[in-house]
């Protein structure tokens, strides 16, 4: 989930609330320090850089997997929408158990089978070996790299504004801060560094938000306080699908329950666990995790819509200015605090993980797919690591419309090229490798085309239709089309393979 330009410019502090933020912002710098410096004495490898040496427990995956998952979105835009939209913004986030589950059956296991039977870091690696297609590991990694520049644009620019709001740096010196914060222990300790970093800034989030969720609780009378006040002033909130439309709102479920799934900075994590007899309570720990952190994401939402229409809170100048005004009024300035530094802390455990896979697709997927492999992949990870890091704050830079476009067009772009090659193929005995390379090459176009047209306004969708789900949709078939149609002439799955598709 990004989170754009309009998500994060409400962070404006009032004055005399900034050194007690600006304080909490400086000890958790310190904190992710001081866990990046244990992380580099501990990367001695290019497996250690980019795969932690598939040495993490199913508690340090599941924390990890919903830092990266929960971008500054989750805090700042998602109850923006949930003021806007009411309950059908929820559909946005309701498909997380069904996601999870997924994941741990169609996706976790294989992918850690096929690392033990096969040498690979990266999505695309497991997406070569499954058609053993070199051409389809490069055109993979091709789709990450030009969505991770997207999307972290996306996110730097959004982690300036926040270190703008906290320290008036102005937000093209917080730009710059923020990424050499971050790409300082990235370059050090890799992925590594970033898992560490994911679970405390995992458990910051999660307690920020149940402290948060119980504010504004009270804040509103309880629920039962809340619902009520809705209800007399703006009941279309509370219904089931809000004031989305039932197509939109199940438009919503469709593209992230499925599109998730293609996300590479969260299906990455799957090679670095030990264990993968584990997975079996992966679902419900990740489930769990989510479920604590959305609670701000619903709880502000409504409880500062019950204020606003009740009188009680002047009308909010944008819906993205929800949580900043809800944690000015009613939570004590020092849970504020937390809850600021766990926005960035949210914005720096996705930029960290897109690091790693743009980083392991330049170094590790391209060079194999062109037959050159490089020698010393850990020393070209960091430096890749930094020039796709320079790359994206540059394109931070240029604030507004496009950086938004380029974020929404990353996040569509990895679902429409990687659910259906991977999540379909690691279970479908029958996918060539022919089906995959159209449907990578399918996604990659269609999303290009429509979300550019979208972009200037050449083209509008009708209500409830997006470009991602019609390039998901457009993927998924040419994907089984073209697998039937050269079934016959496609080589026997290898043996190794073959036994992990069937484990």
């Amino acid at each position: 989930m990004i989170p754009g330009l309009a998500q994060v410019q409400a962070m404006a502090l009032p004055e005399n609330a900034r050194p007690v933020i600006g304080g909490v912002a400086l000890a958790y710098f310190a904190v992710v320090a001081a866990i990046s410096w244990v992380a580099a004495r501990r990367t001695r490898s290019a497996a250690d850089f980019f795969v932690a040496g598939q040495g993490i427990g199913l508690f340090t995956l599941a924390i990890a997997a919903m830092a990266a998952t929960l971008s500054g979105f989750a805090f700042i835009g998602g109850p923006g929408l949930v003021y806007t939209l009411g309950l059908g913004a929820v559909f946005i986030v309701l498909p997380a158990a069904l996601t999870n589950t997924m994941g741990a059956w169609v996706l976790a296991k294989r992918l850690r089978l096929l690392a033990e039977v096969r040498e690979m870091i990266t999505i695309p690696d497991a997406i070569g070996a499954r058609y053993g297609s070199p051409a389809a590991q490069g055109l993979a990694a091709v789709a990450i790299v030009l969505a991770v520049v997207g999307y972290m644009g996306t996110n730097l620019l959004a982690l300036g504004i926040v270190i703008d709001a906290i320290f008036g740096t102005g937000v093209a010196a917080g730009i710059w801060i923020g990424t050499a914060v971050v790409l300082a222990y990235s370059v050090a300790g890799g992925i590594l560094a970033g898992i560490y970093n994911d679970v405390f800034q995992g458990l910051l989030m999660a307690a920020a938000s149940v402290l948060v969720f119980q504010a504004a609780l009270d804040s509103g009378g309880g629920l039962a306080g809340i619902s009520r006040t809705l209800l007399a002033h703006d009941p279309a909130i509370l219904a089931p699908f809000g004031k989305l439309t039932p197509l939109a709102a199940l438009s919503f479920y469709f593209v992230f329950g499925v599109g998730s799934l293609g996300q590479p900075h969260v299906v990455h994590k799957f090679f670095m666990l030990r264990d993968p007899r584990q997975l079996r309570w992966f679902p419900l720990l990740m489930t769990c995790a989510l479920f604590l952190t959305l609670l701000l994401f619903v709880g502000v939402g409504i409880a500062m819509k019950a204020l606003v229409v009740s009188g009680q809170a002047p009308a909010l100048r944008t819906p993205d200015d929800a949580t900043p005004a809800f944690l000015l009024r009613a939570v004590p300035l020092p849970l504020a605090a937390v809850v600021f530094s766990a926005v960035a802390a949210a914005i720096m455990s996705t930029v960290n993980s897109f690091m790693s896979i743009g980083a392991a697709a330049l170094t590790h997927d391209l060079p194999v797919a062109f037959g050159r492999r490089v020698r010393d992949e850990l020393r070209w990870g960091r430096v890749w690591t930094m020039v796709l890091t320079v790359l994206a704050a540059a394109v931070a830079q240029a604030s507004g419309t496009l950086v938004a476009f380029l974020g929404v067009f990353g996040w569509g772009l990895f679902a429409s090229t990687l659910v259906p090659a991977l999540a379909l193929g690691l279970n479908w005995a029958g996918a060539t490798r022919a089906g995959a390379i159209a449907s990578i090459a399918t996604g990659l176009a269609v999303t290009l085309v429509l979300e550019t047209l979208a972009f200037l306004k050449w083209f509008s969708f009708p209500a409830g239709v997006t470009a991602t789900a019609i390039a998901l949709v457009a993927s998924l078939l040419v994907f089984v089309a073209v697998s039937r149609l050269t079934r016959a002439g496609a080589p026997a799955l290898p043996p190794d393979v073959r036994a992990v598709m069937e484990a």
